[in-house]
């Protein structure tokens, strides 16, 4: 009778598992060391590490199909290939990071870069004067204005999308689709034809607006569709049941269930929306001044302000512009960061915060029912 084969664990490398790894890497950068130093006029850090990674893999092969089967090769020789594409991607996305604060050092730590606007500040002066809170201002404006135009539209439509089956809301569905993926180039040249050449309108913090309200539009329908489907049927079913009709039983059951998801889609169609930078350069023009009126004026965002600072031949201007960059990386992982602890919760989950105010309410109810019933047995 045949031992029962042993169970290979998924969370971590075995021993057997972990010396053909420490093998092939060994052996791949011994080789490829050979190959770039001695054997070859081949040169260059980028191909080096293709070519250690191309004997690595082979190797890694060679050495688990001696003790393995076809399968487990397969399986080890995919594991590694997705591992690479990991470990590439997240380096990549450090190596911007890292790139832009190394720049931008100089000027994040100083404390009037957030507190102080560029208007008295030239080309040679030292980064202890000036800052950019005139594009921290604008950027807030802007974005508030945009909110108040996306945040109606984009829940009534993925509202729509979910409670109408016909074929107006197959191609609304179309439409938002395609709008998802709408350079964000064309918005600003849709708005600067018509807003600013068309209607006579200057350049200003409104226009700036609402070519990103198109950008965040299409991911708030997106989003909030998705949301809304989550949403259990039997909700919708019991609201039937009690004679509420259709638009009530969404405004008092599917829209409160989904909230959290609802205040995903915004925070991520912000998100969108603020790291737009061709649709202000296009509306809203550039200013180093503080512009507190969006409906008059060129009023700058923090994309287009870092932009425009690192193109400037100055030192001092580019390290603002980075500086600027890194703000900005900042905000928009706060926002994504916000996104995903505010939708981890599936549609109807409430919150502690949530649970206590519902269980207050629905004594509040329980004690008025009681009342009532107590009058009419009187």
């Amino acid at each position: 009778m045949s031992a029962p084969p042993v169970r290979r664990p998924l969370g971590k490398l075995s021993r057997r598992e972990l010396l053909p790894l420490a093998g092939a890497a060994i052996s791949a950068l011994a080789t490829t060391m050979l190959l770039f130093g001695r054997l070859t006029p081949l040169d260059g850090k980028f191909g080096f590490v293709v070519v250690a990674f191309l004997v690595f893999l082979a190797t890694y092969t060679v050495l688990v199909s001696l003790t393995e089967g076809r399968p487990a090769v397969v399986d080890r020789l995919m594991t590694a290939l997705l591992a690479a594409a990991a470990v590439t991607a997240i380096g990549a996305l450090f190596s911007v990071i890292v790139f832009v604060f190394i720049k931008g050092w100089k000027a994040l730590t100083k404390p009037n870069f957030y507190v102080n606007d560029l208007s008295v500040t030239g080309p040679q002066e030292p980064l202890t004067s000036g800052g950019i809170l005139h594009a921290i201002v604008g950027t807030l404006i802007m974005t508030m204005i945009a909110l108040v135009i996306t945040v109606p539209l984009g829940v009534a439509c993925s509202v729509f999308l979910n409670e109408s089956k016909g074929r107006a809301a197959m191609l609304v569905r179309t439409v938002v689709t395609a709008m998802t993926a709408l350079p964000s180039i064309l918005a600003g040249l849709f708005i600067f034809a018509t807003w600013i050449l068309i209607l006579g309108q200057e350049r200003s913090g409104l226009a700036a607006a609402i070519a990103m309200s198109i950008m965040m539009l299409p991911i708030i329908i997106r989003s909030a569709d998705v949301v809304l489907r989550l949403v259990p049927g039997n909700l919708r079913e019991a609201a039937a049941a009690l004679g509420a009709p259709q638009w009530r039983t969404v405004w008092h059951v599917v829209l409160p269930t989904a909230r959290s998801g609802l205040t995903t889609s915004v925070i991520l169609g912000v998100a969108r929306g603020v790291g737009e930078t061709a649709p202000v350069l296009l509306t809203a023009g550039y200013t180093a001044t503080m512009n507190l009126n969006p409906l008059k004026d060129p009023m700058v965002s923090l994309p287009l302000a870092a932009y425009e600072l690192v193109r400037s031949p100055q030192e001092t201007l580019i390290a603002r512009g980075f500086g600027t960059a890194a703000v900005l990386m900042v905000l928009v992982l706060v926002l994504f960061t916000l996104a995903r602890i505010v939708g981890g919760r599936p549609a109807g989950r409430l919150s502690k915060g949530q649970a206590r105010r519902a269980t207050a309410k629905s004594a509040a109810d329980l004690a008025r029912f009681e009342a009532r019933q107590m009058e009419v047995g009187r």
